[in-house]
């Protein structure tokens, strides 16, 4: 039960405004909201982050943020370079079609308002997560994806997220994705913060793939440094369908990033490659579920981290194995290296199986620089700075391989390279 400071503080976050294209379900989602509270650091899910604390702490002006003054200029520059497909624009979480780019057939984009999608909260359901619940209640419109049954879209779907705090420093948006039975499709997404101004993002993602799909989603999170995120993505992954997610995080004050994938059926497989490069006083926690619910399925995954400075990052991943779910075959590890004594790393794999006949590992490292791999190449006549670039970027490198885009790649690894120092 929410104390009545809490109930203050959600009431002033969840905002008067009753606007929502969902009117009845905003307001069952902000009575749940109410009754939750905002998670505190005593709660096992948020001990490591106090995302609480730091709303109160940082967002001195509620409120939901207006609409920017976006031009098409502004859009093209925010596209990696050399980048074909078409994009979708984001502003201040409400999505501008007036400013995207549709050349493909064999899917529709439309406004959650203009489709009444009856799929929309069966995936991401409010009570898992309170933020879930305060989406639900605050948002005003999102986007409809939906790929036709068949339709192989051979050019990726980017979207581009301008956020600013203006009037108002919340910014809700929200997705609903159905790739339709052998579909193949994949997605991108980036963030781009106007100004350096606070302001507290709220996205969630529901992904649904149907039977014989295959669908990717890459996000580069690369926000101002007092930007606060909660991303609540969610799948259902059905028969033999395949999902992969990737994710980039190198930018923001606090973001959390949950990520779900229910793997519902025999046959299917879900990925997840994670990268967080971390520097300053940023905070990263990413919260990884992986449901095992039928037998013959596949899970693979792999999260790296790079922390300088006095940054923190977090990493709990979990995989459930459930009784009917034989045959599994689940891979989980972590990985990081620390570059100051004052950058933490909090990580915990775990694993909860019920099916005796399974192949399921987990694990994860925390280290610093290999001194003598370090040597060994400043021997070969590279400078100091050169080689621990050189390592870094050989670290990192295997989680940017995944990104299937080669626009949205480069870009991606330029960043990285620019962070690292490097000038491979």
């Amino acid at each position: 039960m929410a104390s009545a400071t809490q109930i203050d503080h959600l009431e002033l976050l969840l905002g008067q405004d009753s606007s929502s294209s969902f009117p009845e379900m905003a307001s069952s989602a902000r009575e749940q909201a109410l009754a939750a509270g905002l998670p505190a650091v005593k709660e096992e899910e948020y001990k490591f982050t106090a995302i609480q604390r730091k709303i109160e702490k940082s967002i001195s002006d509620f409120g939901r943020a207006k609409v920017l003054e976006l031009t098409p200029e502004q859009v093209a520059a925010a596209l990696p370079e050399g980048f074909d497909g078409d994009y979708i624009v984001f502003n201040n979480g409400i999505p501008e079609l007036n400013l995207s780019s549709f050349g493909q057939e064999g899917y529709t984009a439309t406004l959650l308002s203009g489709s009444r999608p009856e799929k929309l909260g069966k995936v991401a359901k409010n009570e898992k997560d309170v933020f879930t619940a305060i989406n639900t209640a605050s948002f005003i419109d999102g986007l409809h994806i939906e790929v036709a049954k068949n339709q192989q879209i051979e050019k990726p779907i980017h979207f581009l997220f301008f956020n600013q705090s203006n009037s108002g420093q919340v910014i809700n948006s929200r997705i609903l994705i159905e790739v339709e039975a052998n579909a193949e499709i994949s997605f991108l997404e980036n963030t781009v913060s106007v100004n350096d101004e606070s302001y507290f993002l709220n996205q969630v993602t529901e992904v649904i793939a149907a039977p014989n799909s295959k669908s990717s989603y890459s996000r580069l999170q690369n926000e101002s440094n007092q930007a606060i995120t909660v991303n609540n993505f969610e799948t259902d992954i059905h028969r033999d369908a395949v999902f992969t997610s990737n994710v980039i995080s190198l930018g923001g004050d606090m973001v959390r990033n949950n990520l779900t994938l229910n793997l519902l059926d025999s046959g299917c497989e879900g990925n997840m490659y994670g990268l967080y490069l971390l520097n300053g006083k940023t905070h990263v926690d990413n919260h990884t579920n992986v449901d095992h619910t039928k037998p013959h399925a596949e899970s693979n995954e792999l999260y790296k981290g790079i922390l300088a400075d006095s940054s923190r990052g977090v990493f709990n991943g979990k995989i459930f194995v459930r009784q009917d779910a034989q045959k599994t075959n689940a891979f989980q590890q972590n990985n990081n290296i620390l570059l100051s004594e004052d950058a933490t790393i909090n990580t915990k794999p775990q694993l909860e199986i019920w099916a005796d006949d399974v192949k399921c590992s987990h694990g994860c490292t925390t280290g610093q620089l290999d001194e003598e791999a370090l040597f060994y190449l400043q021997a070969r006549g590279l400078g100091k700075d050169q080689a621990k670039g050189l390592m870094l970027y050989a670290f990192a490198g295997e989680v940017l391989e995944h990104i299937p885009d080669e626009a949205f790649r480069n870009h991606a690894d330029a960043l990285v390279k620019e962070r690292l120092g490097t000038k491979i």
